[in-house]
């Protein structure tokens, strides 16, 4: 096993068009031919290994944490999740840094790209042939699921592992991931992702949901019913290219979403939704599992800047994201390269 000097890795963002939370096992497979169609956007989470002498450090904006094992970083709730992949992946000691283009609790799945790309970088570091993307996907979920205590889902790493417009269907087994045939250039034109300045915890408010659906709920279940049935339609209207109606298909899917459990919908986020409706917005949804964090919205090209203002003065920081098709990607600097 050859262990690299230096490894970098990126992952991107999501913006979740419709489906979201049928990722959770085992809600998919519960609501026949559901699916969670979603974006990459290249917002990047980034990720370097470099050796270190004796100890386990990470450090992520101005949060430097140290410890002498991997195990030892995840007593520390800001390298929790870094520190039971290290730990995993049986790295070394090392140094790992990490930036984030996200908003901390932006409910674009910052947290999965980190993962995603921290176990690829592990892999390339240590040597090791890199794992196929639904391997990553499944062990980047699992050992999210050990740090919350919590179920979670999968739609959140394959954005940033493969990139583009994907639909990942939710089968008995297993999903099965395609890559949707979308113009990125005309998308880029009419979507417009905010920052609400609320930060949320998914994790909280999903399994209250799942709690209901396994109950049997049967507003619950009818929500879930109606949400189903927009992803079943929205993947062939985003790829004949009529972002008016995805549009449309994604505000439906919010007035599903939004009363699946109490704290999804708040009054900034209802309030910037509306803003952006008056100013010509097409139709849009919170990102993620709401309580906060992003909201995503598809418009006419012509009133984007009109919308843009709009979200601005609703106090609603916008985002500089775009869909991007490029995949995760890894870099590694061997020691006989640097020196």
């Amino acid at each position: 096993m050859t262990q690299a000097r230096r490894t970098s890795a990126r992952a991107w963002c999501r913006v979740d068009l419709a489906g979201g939370t049928l990722d959770i096992w085992p809600l998919g497979v519960l609501h026949s031919s559901s699916r969670t169609v979603n974006v990459a956007i290249d917002l990047a989470v980034e990720v370097e290994l470099v050796p270190s002498p004796s100890s386990y450090v990470v450090i992520q904006g101005e949060s430097i944490v140290e410890a002498e094992s991997a195990g030892g970083l995840a007593v520390s709730e800001e390298s929790a999740l870094v520190g039971l992949i290290a730990d995993e992946m049986e790295l070394p000691p090392v140094e790992i840094r990490i930036s984030s283009a996200s908003p901390r609790g932006g409910g674009l799945g910052a947290s999965s790209a980190l993962a995603v790309a921290l176990i690829a970088a592990s892999e390339s570091f240590l040597g090791r042939p890199a794992s196929k993307p639904e391997q990553r996907s499944a062990l980047a979920r699992d050992l999210e699921a050990r740090l919350m205590a919590l179920p979670t889902g999968t739609q959140d790493h394959y954005p940033g592992l493969l990139g583009g417009v994907l639909e990942i269907e939710h089968h008995a087994g297993g999903e099965r991931v395609r890559r949707l045939d979308v113009d990125l250039e005309l998308l880029a034109g009419s979507l417009v992702v905010a920052y609400s300045g609320q930060s949320h915890f998914s994790a909280g408010s999903n399994w209250q949901i799942v709690r209901r659906r396994l109950d049997g709920d049967p507003e619950t279940v009818q929500m879930f019913d109606g949400i189903r049935d927009v992803t079943v339609e929205l993947p062939a209207v985003l790829e004949a290219g009529d972002l008016e109606k995805a549009g449309r298909l994604m505000s439906r899917e919010w007035s599903c979403r939004r009363r699946l459990a109490e704290g999804i919908s708040t009054p900034v986020v209802e309030s910037l939704l509306e803003r952006s409706m008056a100013a010509g917005a097409w139709g849009g949804k919170v990102c993620g599992a709401g309580g906060g964090g992003s909201i995503a919205l598809l418009c006419p090209p012509e009133r984007r800047q009109l919308v843009v203002e709009s979200l601005v003065d609703g106090g609603a920081q916008v985002l500089p994201a775009r869909p991007t098709g490029e995949a995760l990607k890894v870099e590694s600097v061997s020691p006989a390269a640097e020196g």
